[in-house]
């Protein structure tokens, strides 16, 4: 008996492409090396910003009464070291607790101020630009 095909019948559905996860859903160690720090230093650049010194690592918390507290830093510091800033990843992800800090001057740091709290969904772009934000805050981008 000869098969016969249905004219109406659909086509088998093509299976999709699994998609690469986000940038942002990648490890944290690795997001933060290969996308985050790349795009900061970029940005920095962009903005005049020529000896800035980027670190990952993780350490005490500088600041007075929370030196027992270990997390993930990115340290940033140029101007011959004379400008510092600390992003704190406190929950080592990157939609976890974030905290920052500066010093001027080669004082310590000495307050611990909340990072992106009222954002729901964190992107590469949108902490790159509160990094860039939180110095112009300070006057370091660009005299206003």
């Amino acid at each position: 008996m000869a098969e016969t095909t249905d004219p109406k019948a659909k086509p088998a559905a093509k299976k999709k492409k699994a998609k690469p996860p986000k940038l942002e859903d990648k490890p944290f160690k690795e997001f933060i090396e290969k996308h985050f720090l790349p795009d900061v230093q970029t940005a920095l650049t962009d903005n005049g910003i020529k000896d800035m010194s980027l670190k990952f690592v993780e350490t005490n918390i500088p600041v007075k009464g929370l030196e027992s507290q270990v997390c993930w830093q990115i340290q940033g510091s140029w101007f011959n070291n004379q400008r510092q800033f600390i992003l704190y990843f406190v929950d080592a992800d990157i939609k976890g607790q974030k905290a920052w800090s500066f010093a001027t001057d080669g004082s310590p740091h000495s307050t611990l101020e909340s990072f992106m709290i009222d954002e729901r969904r964190v992107t590469l772009a949108l902490l790159v630009s509160y990094v860039l934000q939180r110095l112009d805050a300070q006057k370091w981008l660009a005299l206003n």
